[in-house]
């Protein structure tokens, strides 16, 4: 028989509004949960892959709360990130979430000269490391199929990319990948303003980063400080399917995997 009691009605709409507000509060302050969906940061990080980004790293911002709507302008309790960290972050203009490594901090220079980072005026240490292999087939909810250095690839073959290891004046070790010469390959000399930080994928020609203006494509340019969203530390678990929630996809070496 149903329960009409209105005592316990009223009982069971205050658990989920509390509920709500609990979660709501978790993903403002502490955590929020985000899913990679494009190539752009391979081999480090793989569409699919699952994480929560930590929002206390560097302070809040309007843009730490859902939909922007924190009522304070500037960047409270706000820390400084550093050099190699994996930020998402607002995109300047049109605030969709972007998720790169942090290469530039304010005040540095920076120039890519034919595939070769160079940070105020020194070449970044760069050794090669084999290849990134993965199987050319459509990949994730857009079905997109990856670029390859050795194509044309026959759907199911083997997609190839050089890997190399880059080391940051900061001794951040991280991989980066070549896939052919690219127009973000020769850059002009950038100076990171103050307040602004350089953003650049690892997936180096499959990434619309800092090194391309605004409205260019898309292209990222310099990002002020506030729209930084949080640090990503740890894939949670990763699926190679078209839908998270596809166990039977999922990729049982990137469990609780640490990001460096």
């Amino acid at each position: 028989m149903a329960n009409n009691n209105p005592d316990s009605i009223g009982e069971t709409i205050k658990t989920i509004v509390y509920a709500l507000l609990i979660a709501g509060v978790i993903r403002t302050l502490f955590f929020q949960p985000f899913w990679i969906p494009s190539g752009s940061m391979k081999s480090t990080l793989l569409i699919g892959d699952f994480m929560f980004v930590n929002k206390m790293a560097y302070g809040y911002s309007k843009y730490s709360c859902p939909f922007s709507m924190c009522p304070f302008s500037g960047r409270i309790f706000a820390s400084e990130p550093e050099r190699g960290d994996i930020i998402v972050f607002k995109h300047p203009t049109s605030k969709v979430d972007y998720i790169k490594r942090l290469i530039g901090l304010p005040g540095d220079t920076i120039q890519v000269t034919n595939g070769q980072l160079f940070l105020n005026g020194k070449e970044v240490p760069m050794e090669r490391d084999g290849v990134f292999t993965e199987t050319y087939a459509a990949q994730g909810p857009m079905k997109r199929t990856p670029r390859c250095s050795n194509g044309p690839v026959p759907l199911g073959g083997g997609c190839e990319k050089e890997r190399f290891i880059e080391t940051l004046p900061n001794g951040v070790k991280h991989a980066i990948l070549n896939i052919t010469e690219s127009s973000g390959d020769n850059t002009f000399q950038y100076t990171v303003p103050e307040g602004n930080y350089f953003f650049m994928g690892d997936n180096r020609d499959n990434s619309v980063d800092s090194r391309f203006a605004q409205g260019a494509g898309h292209g990222v340019g310099f990002v002020p400080a506030e729209l930084l969203v949080g640090r990503a530390d740890r894939v949670i678990f990763s699926s190679a399917g078209a839908r998270m929630l596809y166990f039977w996809t999922w990729r049982s070496d990137r469990f609780f995997k640490r990001l460096e």
